[in-house]
């Protein structure tokens, strides 16, 4: 997949006003960690005499770090998440800019939004809904990007934060997002007897299914546990995922808020 699409003109975009929308990890502070995953970690590598730390006396400072990209802070991922077989982002990520939308959309109460999702939303599980999204859309009707970027106000601390609805992430399927972010850690309910109906959706995955091949989207990416700053307007933008080029079913990324250039 290239970075623009067939027939697809780069976005023009401002990046000299570009705005990070990754959590930062800082190892000595206070940081994002779900599903039970242990805080991410770094600490000075040692081999010999040699201490990795210069307050200690050594040539250069030199750290070994320990995450769950998953848990530990903003990440990117594919249907790989889901599959036996394992596709490096980094091989079909677009490297440029893509073309955005940012909307807010608050959750709502699962029980009273008539959405759900599978299994079933319990009392207390709040929904990010299609209705909701759709009444955030309305103002930028013409607007057809292939990322969104999708912020609902919830904290990465959130222990027990909402979830995306069926019927919202058929949605977007249809309008054809390609690239999701997100500041939920995961756009399912983190306890959902493993269903993932949310991901599977938006990645054209077959329930039960973990044959990539059988991904109907397996270019699509989702980004989680990004961080939305206020100041950011509700309306068209463009998009850049940073990632690194690891393999793996997910990867800390950086994705990059891009306001589009004046014409």
């Amino acid at each position: 997949m290239s970075a623009i699409a067939a027939g697809e003109a780069a976005p023009a975009v401002d990046f000299t006003n570009a705005v990070s929308l990754a959590l930062e990890l800082d190892f000595t502070r206070a940081q994002p960690t779900h599903f039970g995953a242990p805080l991410a970690t770094s600490e000075r590598f040692q081999v010999g005499s040699f201490e990795g730390e210069v307050a200690l006396g050594a040539s250069c400072n030199c750290r070994r770090v320990t995450l769950v990209p998953h848990c530990n802070g903003t990440h990117t991922e594919s249907a790989s998440h889901l599959t036996i077989a394992q596709r490096p982002l980094h091989e079909f990520l677009p490297a440029g800019p893509v073309s955005a939308l940012l909307l807010t959309v608050h959750p709502t109460d699962a029980m009273t939004s008539g959405e759900d999702s599978l299994p079933l939303p319990q009392p207390g599980d709040r929904l990010i809904t299609r209705a909701g999204l759709l009444a955030a859309w309305a103002p930028h009707a013409a607007i057809a990007p292939r990322a969104l970027l999708l912020r609902t106000g919830t904290d990465w601390d959130d222990s027990e934060p909402p979830y995306l609805s069926r019927q919202l992430m058929q949605e977007l399927v249809t309008r054809g997002i390609e690239h999701l972010v997100i500041d939920l850690p995961s756009v399912d309910r983190l306890a959902d007897e493993g269903r993932l109906t949310a991901h599977r959706t938006f990645f054209g995955l077959p329930a039960g299914s973990t044959e990539l091949a059988e991904a109907a989207r397996a270019n699509a990416t989702i980004s989680e546990l990004a961080h939305f700053p206020g100041r950011l307007r509700d309306g068209p933008c463009a998009v850049q995922i940073q990632i690194p080029a690891w393999s793996g079913d997910a990867v800390p990324s950086r994705p990059l808020y891009l306001p589009l250039a004046a014409t």
